[in-house]
């Protein structure tokens, strides 16, 4: 019994110092980010991808050459945007001080807003092949999630621009870069 309060633990942390952080293999998750707005509509814009490509693979896509553009910026975009989010979740983005945060996540959600503008239109204009079919109901749905995801990163473009700007609201209250 002589050992035991040598074996004792007595490190303490503050309540403050836990809120909104937690720990998996060392790397610090801010769980805050998925309740913010740009962590929302990033989440929004990895399901809405996920639907679109998997609408259209579902189907003969490969019969209207069309559709492979619209699967390449889903599928490109629908990557990307994940590896976003873990970067952005993880706070991989803290340990990289020389990346100009703001100015990237507004350049790739413009540049990402615009392909799948163009994405949409493509699909859109190439239903009408399916129109009898049984995929129709696959392009359309994908033409109309189309447009939703590319709704959602014009927000985040929106954000994005807001933050690099500086008009992003009080800095104490942003937990994320965007």
């Amino acid at each position: 019994m002589a050992d035991f309060p040598g074996k004792v633990n007595t490190e303490t942390s503050s309540p403050q110092s836990q809120a909104g952080s937690m720990h998996l293999m060392n790397a610090p998750m801010d769980l805050n980010f998925i309740k913010t707005i740009p962590g929302i509509l990033l989440l929004a814009e990895i399901v809405l991808g996920l639907l679109v490509w998997a609408l259209i693979s579902s189907a003969a896509y490969h019969l209207v050459p069309a559709y492979g553009w619209v699967m390449f910026v889903s599928v490109t975009l629908w990557i990307l945007s994940i590896v976003l989010f873990i970067i952005l979740f993880l706070n991989i983005w803290q340990k990289l001080v020389s990346v100009p945060w703001p100015l990237v996540l507004m350049v790739f959600y413009a540049v990402a807003t615009v392909l799948y503008l163009t994405a949409f239109v493509t699909n859109a204009a190439s239903v009408s092949p399916y129109k009898f079919g049984y995929h129709y109901d696959h392009m359309a749905a994908a033409a109309f999630f189309g447009i939703v995801v590319t709704l959602t990163y014009a927000a985040s473009t929106f954000f994005a621009y807001l933050d690099w700007r500086g008009d992003g609201g009080n800095a104490a209250t942003n937990t994320v870069p965007v």
